[in-house]
């Protein structure tokens, strides 16, 4: 679908770089805790960078085809979105833009876009058009600093004529700019998100792009289906479901459009998550008695539990850059607090020390992990729910939301630069996504109501 445009070696940008992770522990040394809240978030979340300066004109049409203009819109639209919430680009307003903009290289005027009033680092420019029956897009990224040698990249992709291959090509486009830009992590234009919806009269698994497009519905088992968990590969979607028989483990081929055989486990079986290479599932179980934390094999085989304690165990997730750790909800001292545990069951530590926090999410980095937590919960406290940040090592915690209802089920990006999340700050719960900082709130549904988000991992 995509092909390069121009020289075979298409460098990075000169001043595009980032920051060894373990910078994050030596600001945690040096900084005071104000300092830390606006730093080791931004520079653990590749945040921390200095955002390039982009100029993204619209692009403009390469042919007279009357379907053009309605392609060319969703495309404009979808690539300035794509690299708006990306974190890692300044956007210049289109108000500084001079009137005359390229749609090839030879049409490229360096002082127009690179000073003042623009004052551009950076020039996404290119052309759309159906020909013979096909959809065309070229797309180049300029350095227009760099008269000599100003381009990094250049793109082609071609498809049949639709709004969505529109769509699909500004995704495209935009994760190649957002590489070379953001420091080689690849970008999450074209990544999915899983969530419950009860639009359809009950809770079924829905999928979107991430950008909330393309809503559509994955289950319909007409019961009550939660916890949605797409395999690393993107194959298998696990989830809990009530059955006949109680809250079983539910298996859907994304490849067979249908569901797979997966064992009953008896009992109670909620919380599926995968292991970082998908070769195990933790749940919670609860075959006799309280709710514990258990691990099989990704087809449901040699189930074995990991916990034994008087109060529930619930909402295990791995760390998927280690595979060797696993954090969860216990209620063991009273109120549910989140715990970490390596992936035999051994060390478990208490990770919050107050309150009521649930829902933990493990950044695809490891060093973070994200939740849901009530720090001042009880009578006549006056505590909302909202999603916090806290690095492993140090404990230390960022609230990421503020004042705007119950905010829930926190879940990273594969880019480990975004977050997103249940909220009911719109009246009911919807699903919102922001950058791992807290900026960038975006909300992404709207029709009934919608929770329990699980974002892709690629």
């Amino acid at each position: 679908m995509d092909e390069p445009l121009g020289p075979a070696s298409q460098r990075r940008p000169r001043g595009v770089y980032s920051f060894a992770t373990a910078l994050v522990l030596a600001l945690l040394c040096v900084l005071p805790k104000s300092a830390l809240a606006q730093d080791w978030v931004k520079t653990g979340t590749s945040l921390g960078v200095e955002k390039v300066r982009l100029a993204v004109p619209d692009f403009k049409l390469s042919s007279s085809d009357p379907q053009n203009a309605a392609f060319l819109k969703t495309f404009d639209d979808t690539l300035w979105n794509d690299l708006d919430v990306s974190g890692v680009v300044e956007l210049v307003s289109k108000s500084f833009y001079p009137l005359q903009t390229p749609g090839q290289p030879p049409e490229v005027n360096f002082l127009a876009w690179n000073a003042p009033p623009p004052n551009a680092a950076m020039l996404a420019f290119g052309s759309l058009g159906v020909n013979a029956g096909k959809l065309t897009v070229q797309g180049w990224l300029y350095d227009v600093k760099n008269t000599q040698s100003p381009q990094v990249l250049g793109k082609q992709y071609g498809d049949a004529p639709s709004d969505a291959a529109a769509r699909l090509m500004a995704h495209k486009f935009a994760d190649e700019i957002i590489a070379r830009l953001g420091g080689g992590l690849t970008g999450i234009a074209e990544t999915q998100i899983y969530f419950v919806s009860d639009r359809s009269g009950k809770k079924e698994i829905w999928a979107m792009d991430y950008d909330g497009s393309n809503q559509h519905q994955i289950t319909r088992l007409n019961s009550i289906s939660l916890s949605p968990r797409i395999s690393p590969d993107g194959s298998r979607l696990a989830f809990s479901s009530i059955t006949k028989s109680g809250w079983e483990i539910m298996m859907y081929s994304m490849d067979l459009n249908r569901l797979v055989n997966f064992p009953r486990l008896g009992g109670t079986n909620l919380s599926p998550a995968w292991s970082g290479d998908g070769t195990k599932l933790a749940l919670s179980a609860s075959r006799s008695g309280a709710p514990e934390i258990c691990v099989s094999d990704a087809a449901g085989g040699g189930l074995r539990c990991l916990t034994n304690d008087k109060g529930p165990d619930v909402s295990p997730v791995w760390n998927r850059k280690t595979n060797s750790q696993i954090a969860f909800v216990s209620g063991r001292t009273g109120l549910p607090q989140i715990y970490t545990m390596e992936a035999d069951g051994t060390n478990q530590q208490r990770m919050t020390d107050q309150g009521y926090a649930v829902s933990p999410n493990w950044a695809p980095n490891g060093q973070f992990l994200t939740f849901a937590w009530v720090r001042k919960y009880g009578p006549g406290e006056p505590g909302a729910s909202d999603v916090y940040l806290m690095d492993i090592a140090s404990k230390q915690w960022v609230q990421l939301t503020h004042d705007g209802g119950r905010n829930d089920f926190p879940f990273w990006s594969p880019d480990g630069r975004h977050i997103v999340f249940q909220s009911s700050r719109s009246g009911k719960e919807e699903i919102w996504s922001m950058l791992a900082d807290g900026s960038k709130l975006q909300q992404l549904t709207f029709t009934g109501r919608n929770t329990q988000p699980n974002w892709s991992w690629k």
